[in-house]
Parts: C-alpha cells; sequence; structure tokens
C-alpha cells in the first residue's frame, strides 16, 4: 500500500477546483460514425480556449485518418464535459484533512494493472501524472500509454469527489439547517469505493499498515497474451454497446 500527498497546509474550504497541483480535468471521449469508433481518455486545462478544441478535433480526425463527420462528434464531447466542469468554478467545496482510498483497475494495449491506495484530497499540490510515472518505474512498466491512462483514472476519481462536495455543499445551504455540509455525498460511485475500503484501511484513513497486511494492497501487473487481449476487446465491446 503506498499513501500519497501526506503534510500539506489544509484550509477548510476552497472555490472548486482539481485537489491537485495542475487543474487539469478528465475528459472521456467514445465516438461512433458509420461504424468506425474513437475512443480517447486525456486531460485538458479548462482555461484554454474553446478554439483549441476546435483545432484539437480536427487534428486527431486527421491523423486518425477519421471521417470529417467525426469532428462535430468530438467537439460536442469534450466541450459537454468542460461544460460541466466549468458549473462548478466559483462554488465552494469542503477540503478537511481526509485521507481516501482510490482504485486502479486498467488495462492498457496487453497491460493489465490493478492498484489502491490512499490519497489525501486536501495537499493541492499533489500531482496524479507525477505519481504515475513512479508507479510505472517501480513497476517497470515500459508501455508509453499506460502512465497517462493511471494519472485519468485518479483524476476521475479526485473529480468526482470534488464535485459531490460541491454538490452537498449546495444541498446544505438550500436546506438552511445550520449544519455543515458533508464532504461526499452518499450516491458517489467514490463514496461507495471509499466504504469497500475503509473495511481494510478503517474510518480514519490508516497511513501505517501492519506489515502481515502489505500484501493486500501490493499493485498486480499482468501482460496479456495476444490472443487475450482480442478477447478482452471483444468482451468490452460488447459491454460498451448494450450500456
Amino acid at each position: 500500500m503506498k499513501t500519497v500527498s501526506l503534510g500539506a497546509n489544509r484550509p477548510s474550504a476552497v472555490k472548486f477546483r482539481m485537489p491537485t497541483r495542475d487543474n487539469l480535468v478528465p475528459i472521456r471521449v467514445d465516438v461512433e460514425v458509420d461504424g468506425q469508433r474513437y475512443r480517447d481518455a486525456f486531460t485538458w486545462n479548462p482555461s484554454d480556449p474553446d478554439s483549441e478544441i476546435i483545432s484539437f478535433a480536427k487534428r486527431t480526425a486527421k491523423d486518425l485518418k477519421l471521417p470529417a463527420n467525426f469532428v462535430p462528434q468530438m467537439l460536442h464531447s469534450i466541450q459537454g464535459q468542460l461544460a460541466e466542469f466549468r458549473s462548478y468554478e466559483g462554488e465552494e467545496m469542503q477540503i478537511r484533512e481526509k485521507i481516501v482510498p482510490l482504485k486502479i483497475d486498467l488495462r492498457i494495449n496487453n497491460t493489465v494493472i490493478r492498484d489502491q491506495f490512499l490519497w489525501d484530497i486536501g495537499n493541492l499540490d499533489s500531482d496524479p501524472e507525477e505519481f504515475a510515472r513512479t508507479l510505472c518505474d517501480d513497476l517497470n512498466i515500459t508501455d508509453p500509454e499506460v502512465g497517462p491512462a493511471i494519472a485519468v483514472s485518479i483524476r476521475e476519481q479526485l473529480y468526482e469527489i470534488a464535485s459531490q462536495s460541491v454538490s452537498a455543499m449546495r444541498e446544505a445551504r438550500v436546506s438552511k439547517k445550520g449544519r455543515r455540509a458533508p464532504e461526499f455525498a452518499s450516491n458517489s460511485k467514490a463514496m461507495h469505493n471509499s466504504l469497500d475500503l475503509f473495511k481494510y484501511f478503517g474510518s480514519k484513513g490508516s497511513v501505517v499498515r501492519k506489515r502481515k497486511e502489505w500484501y493486500l494492497y501490493e499493485p498486480v501487473v499482468d501482460v496479456a497474451r495476444k490472443e487475450e487481449v482480442g478477447a478482452i476487446d471483444a468482451t468490452e465491446e460488447l459491454s460498451s454497446r448494450n450500456a
């Protein structure tokens, strides 16, 4: 088990942003047009002008030799996710000394990686990209696509925690009951993950674990064979179409 980003100064409430050093939004695009499909995950600076999105979509379609009608679909997806992020800006979110469990369960090309660790969301200087690079170095993962995928997964979980905090504070203000806003909403997927892992970590966010429990938190890395990758791709494609 790893514990990340401990010991920073922590304000009790801050304006909404990603609880990381760089205010980068996790973006996922899944577009299908005329039987062709484009899927990708990356981060985006919400301060960049929308003209950059147009340039990115056109350049991506050209580089991947996708039909021109992919461009408006990609624009719609990216702009919609950025609009949702920007809808929280200016709102307050509650940031206390809180250690939350995060989980990684990814398959990138033929690399499968699973891990779980504690993250200090009160440290606004934390860096998911640096953490992902270090993790890949430690595990001797050489595929250059794995690190960015890990960072995006971390950012997605932190984004959900931050946005749920804003929603909870909104609800608390509306209720006018004078209670301090909870840090997480109970219907949050991240909250459910937290509850699952708190069975192991404890509600106080245990940082030091007993040696006999270390095996529970060690990262797992597998290399899938070519035929396994094909089967996994087919299963994921079927699942996504039926979703």
